[in-house]
């Protein structure tokens, strides 16, 4: 009899191996969706605001929240994996090929649609079609970047033997999720009415190009990885994170811009940091050295 369960034992076993590495894909999956969903709908309200309706768009609203809900699964699939020890190559490059489509094409084509597509020519009509080709050049710049940016995490994810990998704490460059998520904060938090002024285009161009840079620049930029969503947690830190999500629920537009801001300024205050470090380094004299004379 015990013979028996012994050899029926590790089949099962092997079940609940292969469920626990479907768990992390079907979050890339639904990452995936959210990226084709987002594109979809943002087409919907391009083809809306083309019918002359500049109101406040339903169809941008749910391509911009439906890249800030793949944010929070990018964030849960690599804690799932790693929870589960499911790490696996597939699933790394899946899951940054699903990032292209879902932080890189998905807020691209956002960023350009809302942002450039419908800007009001008026008088300035020349300047508004070099406009809009700027704006294909930003825009693209962005997607490249952001597909640099992925590339460069992979590489120094699984370094080659003999290189030490980076530290996990930080993050090189600002990482393509918090780019992509401060697009779809700022068009969720200005009521999803495309932009129509050529002033405002101006300065969303020059937003967008500065993710751009931010993305394949060395600053760092705090990773979490360090949070452990399973340990026990003090009273303090739940009090904290209840009225986190309780803002969210409430005030979504404003407290979600202000994450997706206060996030990419921590990275300017930490290039702040070393550089105050460097200089302080540079400007502290050397100690000086006295040699003993002997007699």
């Amino acid at each position: 009899m015990s013979r028996a369960v012994a050899a029926s034992s590790p089949p099962k076993m092997r079940v609940s191996r292969k469920a626990a590495y479907v768990l992390p894909t079907l979050f890339t999956a639904g990452n995936i969706f959210l990226g084709f969903l987002a594109i979809v709908k943002t087409i919907q309200g391009a083809l809306m605001a083309a019918g002359g309706d500049f109101s406040s768009n339903e169809h941008f609203e749910i391509a911009a929240k439906s890249i800030g809900i793949a944010v929070v699964l990018d964030g849960l699939d690599g804690r799932i994996a790693r929870m589960t020890n499911t790490v696996s190559d597939f699933g790394r490059e899946l899951d940054s090929l699903a990032d292209v489509i879902t932080f890189g094409i998905a807020p691209a084509i956002l960023a350009f649609v809302w942002g450039i597509q419908f800007v009001t020519p008026g008088a300035a009509g020349f300047a508004t079609d070099h406009l809009r080709q700027i704006g294909y050049f930003v825009v693209f710049a962005y997607l490249l970047c952001g597909s640099a940016r992925l590339a460069r995490f992979n590489v120094q994810t699984a370094p080659p033997p003999g290189k030490a990998k980076p530290d996990h704490r930080f993050f090189v460059g600002l990482p393509i999720p918090a780019a992509a998520g401060l697009i779809a904060a700022l068009v969720y938090a200005l009521n999803c009415e495309p932009l129509r002024e050529p002033g405002y285009a101006l300065v969303w161009l020059g937003l967008v190009g500065m993710i751009a840079f931010l993305m394949i620049s060395t600053w760092r930029y705090i990773s979490f990885k360090d949070l452990n969503l399973v340990q026990p947690r003090k009273p303090l830190s739940l009090l904290f994170f209840g009225a986190l999500i309780w803002s969210i629920w409430n005030y979504s537009q404003p407290v979600l811009l202000v994450i997706a801001v206060t996030y990419l300024l921590s990275g300017f205050v930490l290039k702040g940091a070393s550089l105050w470090r460097r200089m302080r380094k540079v400007s502290e004299p050397e100690p000086e050295t006295h040699e003993q004379v002997s007699v």
